[in-house]
């Protein structure tokens, strides 16, 4: 298998009125812990998107072993950083694992696990609920490509129209970051990787 792994941090952090891929954790910023685990995932292929505060994150987050995709479409919604994305897919790519870059929660073995779910689209489901990172084969690509607003993957999970493998992590939901509650929460649970 060829796998590529998809880092989505393009958003411009409305909500929390400054750059969310750059808020202090872990002794790094919240996206150099997210690409830290990407890169631990040793995938084939990793990809980066960036939209709001490009230059900022290129200048202060290690980008290193990613290719940085730019989304000048970011307000859109995230489904427009996939869209962006899948230009630069390498062609031998069996498969997408898709990963918030405000979500450092998120293990090594969850990403292994949705890419050998065999499935063509594969989801964790923690205890709580369903969540990232997910896992979409190349048969999906074509309604990757059709996406449209902040929830088109759920939309596309939720379909039916793909067969859907929910993969168990005996954890809670990893926590994203939209909003200073959520940072505060986050940096309250303290770091696991």
């Amino acid at each position: 298998m060829f796998v590529t792994g998809l880092v989505l941090a393009a958003g411009g952090s409305h909500r929390l009125g400054q750059p969310k891929q750059l808020l202090p954790y872990g002794g790094t910023t919240l996206l150099d812990a997210v690409l830290r685990t990407a890169r631990d995932c040793a995938f084939d292929q990793l990809l980066v998107t960036l939209g709001g505060a490009a230059e900022d994150v290129r200048a202060t987050v290690d980008l290193s072993g990613a290719t940085v995709v730019l989304n000048p479409s970011y307000g859109s919604g995230c489904s427009s950083s996939i869209v962006s994305a899948l230009d630069v897919v390498d062609n031998r790519t069996t498969g997408i694992v898709l990963m918030l870059g405000d979500q450092p929660g998120v293990r090594v073995r969850s990403a292994r696990s949705v890419i050998h779910a065999e499935a063509p689209i594969a989801v964790c489901r923690y205890r709580d609920g369903i969540g990232h990172p997910f896992w979409f084969a190349r048969s999906v690509f074509p309604e990757l490509a059709n996406l449209h607003g902040d929830k088109g993957v759920w939309k596309l999970i939720e379909s039916g129209r793909h067969a859907v493998v929910d993969v168990p992590v005996d954890t809670e939901v990893p926590a994203d970051v939209d909003t200073w509650d959520d940072y505060e929460s986050l940096l309250a649970q303290g770091i696991e990787r």
